[in-house]
């Protein structure tokens, strides 16, 4: 039986999101610059260091990030104070039964987000995203094993990370060296993309989306890192959102739109059904059925603009979306009706 976070924890969560978002213009080292790239405008940071003139990437032009630049002074000023009230935030959503993230993971995330991973196009996918979706619904988990994972997964799309023009501000394998993991060797020595702790059975891979046949290595400048190329992965990953994770006063990350999320999972549960990772199709499945639950009462619109459009890339998509739906009668169910023809 579903069971939502009270309105208390609900409210704290997106009051914690604002003024995490606040924070981040707060930041801001010099003058904000406009950028045009072809359909698209980008904001960056302009300053100086002697006589070098440098850009740091704030964000894609948005209402809300003008809005917010609009503020940046007043923000700055208040950023001691919103601190303070951030953490009271964090300490009314632990009172009120919000689970979270351990605080292992939470410190390495904030690592992250110090050296610019999430700002410059880094987005949290697999297990550890469905965590964050708990707040985002207002839904409590009850944390069985569709909630557990070793796992940490960072998604960026490879075009995106040439476009930026920023690096991270630190290598990210001395952060992650800071935390106890040690690069694990690839095929080709040169393109590192997973790291694993030594303490611990957790790894840190970076992926991105093929567009090609093959899922080979592809570079991710802004990250400083290789990442393993995926198929099907330019759909989870278009359009995502910002979440907060409740680590300290909070740390600012990147997740995919839950709706795209629940339809990507139909999608690799069929993919991994068969071979060696038939074990995390179960958790695949388990993590669509239960979102696609929850948004078909609370969301549907949105879940059918994302059903219908994987369902139209094609023949292969529609194959597998089908595949793991069989599997699911009651999901299947659900998403005819709020009005998708499977």
């Amino acid at each position: 039986m579903r069971q939502n976070l009270s309105t208390v924890a609900h409210a704290a969560y997106h009051d914690l999101l604002r003024s995490l978002k606040d924070e981040a213009v707060s930041e801001i080292r010099g003058t904000p610059a406009r950028v045009v790239r072809g359909a698209k405008a980008y904001w960056y940071d302009t300053y100086r260091i002697g006589s070098d003139v440098r850009k740091a990437y704030i964000g894609e032009d948005t209402p809300e990030l003008r809005e917010r630049l609009d503020r940046a002074v007043a923000i700055a000023a208040m950023r001691e104070e919103s601190q303070r009230h951030r953490s009271r935030l964090i300490r009314i959503l632990r009172a009120e039964g919000f689970s979270g993230v351990d605080a292992a993971t939470g410190s390495l995330l904030n690592a992250m987000q110090k050296a610019g991973v999430f700002r410059l196009g880094g987005t949290i996918v697999g297990t550890q995203a469905f965590r964050l979706y708990e707040a985002e619904l207002g839904v409590r988990y009850s944390f069985d094993q569709a909630a557990q994972t070793n796992d940490l997964d960072i998604a960026s799309f490879e075009r995106l990370s040439l476009a930026l023009a920023d690096v991270v501000s630190e290598p990210l394998g001395a952060v992650l060296g800071d935390f106890a993991f040690e690069a694990v060797p690839s095929l080709d020595r040169d393109k590192v993309w997973r790291w694993k702790q030594t303490r611990s059975d957790l790894l840190v891979e970076f992926l991105t989306p093929s567009f090609e046949d093959a899922e080979a290595l592809k570079p991710l400048p802004a990250l400083g890192v290789h990442a393993q190329s995926l198929h099907f992965l330019n759909f989870l990953i278009a359009e995502p959102i910002r979440a907060a994770v409740t680590y300290r006063s909070g740390v600012l990350v990147q997740i995919p739109r839950p709706e795209r999320f629940a339809v990507h999972k139909l999608i690799v549960a069929d993919r991994r059904f068969e071979g060696s990772d038939s074990l995390k199709a179960v958790k695949d499945r388990a993590q669509a059925a239960f979102l696609i639950d929850i948004l078909a009462e609370d969301r549907p619109d949105d879940l059918v603009e994302a059903y219908e459009d994987a369902a139209a890339r094609g023949p292969r998509w529609r194959e597998r979306l089908a595949a793991t739906l069989q599997r699911l009668p009651v999901t299947r169910a659900r998403l005819e009706a709020a009005g998708i023809r499977p």
